[in-house]
């Protein structure tokens, strides 16, 4: 009989990510495991959601429960609320959860609470930064898991340190997995979009903007925007701009300070992949890109205080600056690529060493 997997997505980390396991599991393990897709809403505009589904061949959801914006504690009470009724519904034998939001910590707390065991993939990262919401949601979703997929063997030390041992598994990165299956068709288009996008290869800067801890500090935000400002009265700057920043942006009076930084629409998944590649420097607070970057070789600029992907500043791929406006500046201008040949992300296989794993479980 097969096993019922429900996956409990909501934002664009996730839909790439969960692209991966969904991908082996109608290729390779369709006879074994039925997969139901349960898409909170946290991310819904056809930039932020659809467009990924469609780029990546992602299953359409068999429920999209459209919960979307409000504070922390509304929205994850609302999936928590919903996700429940759905598991009580679909009776799966496991909840599968991704990264970090609001909809990981929803999914893993209602099935949690219903006895139903949670594989958490992209399991013990650590910032060490209790102020975001994402090392919250991170922490918890490990304690509830039953499985705990890493990405790195960095991610294994920190549960050690924490006490957790049991259930670990460093499977790679199922970001890495889509990076490389999706390189054709990049390549493909590569010359379309960047004509699209007026850019010249290695000439240009590409920069992304969303995390909370800078989009809703007043006094950051101005940082950030006077930062990618000066780097624009020298190098071209595109801003893809998340809605939340671009809300920001416009409450704050910032829009005259960016310059000549050129503000888009967010991207699709593979307009993204191809402009990362093709990019002079990357700068950036997620730590999706900040990986994408280190996986394409690209130098990258990441305005935080600190990172989970501590493998990709150890080899001088990416360097922090937080949100300085200064600092932002001479690290783009000093970029330059780090050490070559390390894989610290695995082989490309995680999504099939995930379902091998489930699949041995009682």
């Amino acid at each position: 009989m097969a096993k019922k997997i429900l996956t409990v997505i909501g934002a664009r980390p996730q839909f790439i990510k969960a692209a991966a396991v969904s991908r082996v599991i109608r290729e390779k393990f369709s006879a074994q495991v039925e997969e139901v897709l349960v898409h909170t809403g946290q991310h819904y505009d056809r930039n932020m959601s659809k467009v990924f589904f469609e780029e990546l061949g992602i299953p359409k959801p068999k429920y999209n429960l459209a919960i979307a914006g409000g504070n922390h504690g509304a929205m994850t009470g609302r999936m928590l609320e919903s996700i429940e009724q759905v598991l009580l519904d679909e009776k799966p034998d496991w909840v599968l959860v991704y990264g970090d939001t609001n909809s990981t910590l929803a999914g893993a707390l209602a099935a949690a609470k219903l006895h139903i065991p949670v594989a958490h993939v992209e399991a013990g990262l650590r910032s060490f930064n209790m102020r975001m919401p994402e090392e919250i949601n991170r922490i918890v979703t490990d304690r509830l898991s039953t499985l705990l997929f890493c990405p790195t063997e960095a991610a294994i030390r920190c549960l050690q340190a924490e006490g957790i041992s049991k259930g670990v598994f460093n499977v790679g990165d199922v970001m890495y997995d889509v990076a490389l299956r999706c390189l054709g068709d990049a390549n493909q288009r590569k010359t379309a979009i960047l004509n699209a996008y007026g850019l010249k290869e290695k000439q240009f800067v590409l920069a992304t903007c969303h995390r909370a801890e800078n989009t809703d500090d007043a006094a950051r935000l101005r940082e950030i925007c006077q930062g990618l400002a000066d780097v624009a009265a020298e190098l071209e700057v595109l801003l893809p701009v998340h809605p939340r920043t671009r809300k920001m942006i416009a409450e704050q009076g910032l829009a005259e300070t960016l310059g000549k930084v050129r503000l888009v629409e967010p991207l699709s998944f593979l307009e993204m992949l191809v402009l990362e590649q093709a990019a002079h420097v990357i700068v950036t607070d997620s730590g999706g890109v900040q990986k994408e970057a280190f996986f394409y070789q690209v130098p990258c600029v990441t305005m935080r205080d600190e990172t989970e992907w501590v493998e990709t500043v150890e080899l001088g791929w990416n360097a922090l600056v937080g949100a300085k406006r200064d600092l932002i500046r001479q690290a783009v201008l000093a970029a330059a690529p780090g050490e070559q040949g390390y894989k610290p992300y695995g082989d490309g296989r995680a999504g099939e060493k995930i379902l091998e794993i489930l699949l041995q479980q009682g």
